[in-house]
């Protein structure tokens, strides 16, 4: 599956600067891209300024239960001119030790 990035380039061509379980850094042209590895073949619906990270990211919707929609982010682009690697990492890292606390609690024996 190729990811369209807001410069035409697709995830293949980027490398991959950093990978965890639930994350991947790619290396844009002038974005380091972070991706949520969760939301893998989600569509893209919208590309909006993420309210957490305050930088441009590819949202899609997830469905709940009842039914209800929700905006989730996909990939967020951080300008490489204002964030460095250190900082994208502190952020996959964070939704990393996010996703291990879910698994935990849902999955205790994994």
């Amino acid at each position: 599956m190729e990811i369209q990035s807001k410069n035409n380039e697709t995830a293949k061509e980027q490398p991959i600067l950093k990978k965890g379980i639930f994350y991947a850094i790619l290396d844009g042209v002038s974005d380091i891209i972070m991706e949520d590895k969760t939301k893998r073949g989600l569509t893209v619906q919208e590309r909006s300024i993420d309210e957490k990270y305050g930088v441009n990211s590819d949202k899609g919707m997830i469905y709940d239960m009842d039914g209800i929609g929700h905006k989730v982010g996909i990939r967020w682009y951080f300008p490489k001119d204002k964030y460095g690697f250190e900082k994208v990492l502190e952020h996959a890292t964070e939704m990393e030790q996010r996703y291990r606390k879910i698994r935990e609690e849902t999955c205790p024996d994994y």
